[in-house]
Order: C-alpha cells, then structure tokens, then sequence
C-alpha cells in the first residue's frame, strides 16, 4: 500500500511538471539542427525495426523448431570449407545487417562455428536478392556494379570468416548460451520461440536506437563543406564514403539508391559505400556489442571496415 501510494504520488509529480514545462522545453529546442536531428534518428530507426523483426523472427524459429544436427551436417566439419558455404548462404535470406546479428547469435547457440556465422552475418545483408536487384535499379545498365558489389562483399566475408578461424581467440567473442532442447511437444516449442523472440528482439532494439541516435549526431554536426574537400581525389573519396558508410546507418536495401546519388563521387568510392555499409554502421556495431561483448565488436568491425575498403579497392579496380 506505501509503494502504490508513493508511487502514485511520484507518477502525478511528474505527469503535472511535464504537462507544465514540455511545451515551453518544446518550443526552445525546436530548432532546424534539432528537426534534422530528429527526422534522420526516426529515418534510422524506422527503416530498421521491420529487418530487426525478421531477423529475431529467423532467430527464435531456428532456436525453437530446428534441430542441432541439421547444422552439423549442412555445414563441413573443417572451418576453411565451412567459411565460403555460410558466406554464400547469405544470399537465401533478404534481409539488412539489423536481421544478420540475431540469426547469427542462434546459429553459434545452435553449435555453428563463429567462423561461419561470422562470414554469414557479413554476407547476408550484402548480397541477398532484395539488395542486388535494388543495386540494379539504382545503377540502371551498369551490371558490372551489380557484380562489383556481389564480388567485393561475398570476398569480404569469406576473407574474415577465414581471419576469425585463423586468428580469433574465444576470450574476444561473448558466445552466446546454448539453447535448451526443445521437447517434442508443439506447445514447448512455441513458448521456447516466443520467449527467444522477445529476448533477442528487445535487446538487440535498444541498441538499435543507441547507434540510430549515433548516425542521427554525424549528420547534423559535419558540415556538407567538409565533405565536398574530398571529392576531388579519388583515394581520398573512397576513404570518406566508407567511412560515411559507417555513420550514416542506411540500410541495405536502400544504400544503393544514397550510393547512385553521391554525384561527384567515382564508382570506386561508390562500391566502397555500398560493400561497408552492410557490414559495418554504427548501428550494426552497437548490436554487436550487446550481443558478442564490446572487445569483440571493438575487433571485429575495424578489422571488417579494413578488409572492405581494401576488397572495395581492388574489385573496383578489376570491373569498374
């Protein structure tokens, strides 16, 4: 009865200062930045939640209804044969980066090595049919920056599937905990996916938010002049828009169309933008975090970006 009646009190204290001050608090702070501000967090955010959805979605039914043994006999027992299969798996699910982690959080529960979950949380949100056939749309009769981009982002992942198998180390990687058998009943099953698709879709959307606001920051903070000083070397170029990749949060369904309206920018630099972005947001390495620990994250994305730029370079260079 004291903790209602507190409570309660508290709730009406807060409720009355708020219904007083917000709009007066509203009025001072609505300024352009802050609309801008506002309008590119919700952009983020909203463009993300329904991949986010499916991912955790995929997650909970991977968890609840199937088996462990279908993994172990899909994927090969030796990680450098294991590695390219999980990459080029990730062109079966649609799909943005927001989708990847979760799937590839219960593929490691489900006793996948982290070196192939790995390549698949990379690869799918790069090279899925949704995002090839929009990189095909948003690049009219240019197919070669269709196959620029399925070439640069598959050897990525593959690359730092293989990296992890060679060099990672278990104390990096928070894996995550193995989920419990599900018993032969339809009902269990059903409650182990609900409970799993709260879990991941919870967590995983706070930081989602987190690296939303993030991107929402770059945006209204570096001036449009600073970004024009770059155009005008192609190195340079194609180092600031992988790094814009990373900040701006697009997803990868969309980037391609952002990519194809960078006018002033060479096609490098625009394969660059498209072959990071997936694979490294800010967005992206705040799920990280939350899900595998922040060492890992820390690691794994600048290694990532790293392998990327470098892939983005030579493919581009060969095709484009």
């Amino acid at each position: 009865m004291v903790y209602a009646v507190l409570g309660g009190a508290a709730l009406i204290a807060i409720a009355t200062v708020v219904s007083v001050l917000g709009p007066m608090v509203a009025i001072d702070l609505y300024t352009p930045a802050v609309a801008a501000w506002w309008t590119v967090f919700t952009a983020v955010a909203v463009q993300g939640v329904p991949f986010l959805l499916l991912g955790t979605v995929v997650s909970a039914a991977i968890g609840a209804f199937v088996p462990e043994r279908v993994f172990t006999k899909l994927l090969p027992r030796n990680q450098a044969l294991a590695v390219p299969i999980a990459g080029a798996a990730g062109a079966v699910l649609p799909g943005c980066e927001c989708a990847s982690v979760p799937v590839a959080s219960s593929l490691m529960r489900r006793g996948v090595a982290p070196a192939a979950a790995l390549a698949f949380l990379l690869s799918a949100p790069a090279i899925n049919p949704v995002v090839l056939v929009a990189t095909s749309i948003a690049f009219p009769n240019q197919p070669k920056m269709v196959l620029a981009r399925l070439v640069a982002s598959l050897a990525t992942a593959v690359v730092m599937g293989w990296l992890w198998a060679r060099f990672g180390r278990e104390e990096w990687l928070r894996l995550p905990k193995r989920a419990q058998t599900a018993a032969s009943s339809p009902t269990t099953g059903v409650k182990a996916f609900v409970a799993g698709l709260q879990h991941d879709f919870l967590h995983a959307g706070g930081f989602l938010v987190l690296g939303a606001g993030a991107a929402a920051t770059f945006n209204i903070a570096v001036p449009r002049s600073i970004l024009d000083i770059f155009t005008g070397s192609s190195w340079l170029s194609l180092l600031l828009l992988a790094l814009l990749a990373v900040v701006l949060c697009v997803c990868s369904e969309a980037d391609a169309f952002v990519a194809a309206s960078l006018s002033g920018f060479s096609p490098a630099a625009k394969l660059a933008f498209m072959v990071v972005g997936p694979m490294v947001d800010l967005k992206l390495i705040a799920l990280q975090a939350g899900t595998f620990g922040r060492a890992f994250a820390f690691r794994f994305s600048s290694t990532t970006w790293l392998v990327a730029v470098v892939s983005s370079t030579l493919v581009g260079w060969w095709l484009l």
